[in-house]
Order: C-alpha cells, then structure tokens, then sequence
C-alpha cells in the first residue's frame, strides 16, 4: 500500500509543478508580471493590468483546463 501511496504523492507534487509552471507563464507572458512570488514591496507585488491582458490570461487559464479534463489529467 505504501507504493501506491507513494506514487499518488508524486503525480500529485508533478501535477501542481505543472499547474503553478502554467500559471507563471501566463503571468510572465500575457500580463507582464515577472514572477508571481510575493516579494514584499507594493511597487513589485501590485501590478496595473489591462481589461484585455486580465482576459487572455483568463482566456489561457481555461483553454488549459479545458485542454487538460479532455485528456483525464
């Protein structure tokens, strides 16, 4: 049983890899947000985005879910 337990944890640590590596990528190249982390500063954690850059970055966000139900992930 431990095996198996095991092997859920890693697909589970793999799969929030992937999630948060996607969402730091739309981060990084719709919204022009250099990283996501909080850095402890209003000038660098507080960002001015566009109604249409806030959209695609939505728009991306769901093409990915989408992308990833039909492939059962």
């Amino acid at each position: 049983m431990k095996n198996s337990n095991d092997k859920n944890a890693r697909n589970t640590n793999r799969a929030t890899k992937k999630r948060d590596e996607a969402i730091e990528a739309i981060a990084r190249n719709i919204l022009e947000i250099e990283t996501l982390a909080e850095r402890k500063s209003d000038s660098l954690d507080f960002h001015e985005v566009s109604v249409w850059g806030l959209r695609d970055a939505l728009l991306a966000a769901y093409e990915l879910g989408l992308a990833a139900a039909k492939k059962g992930a």
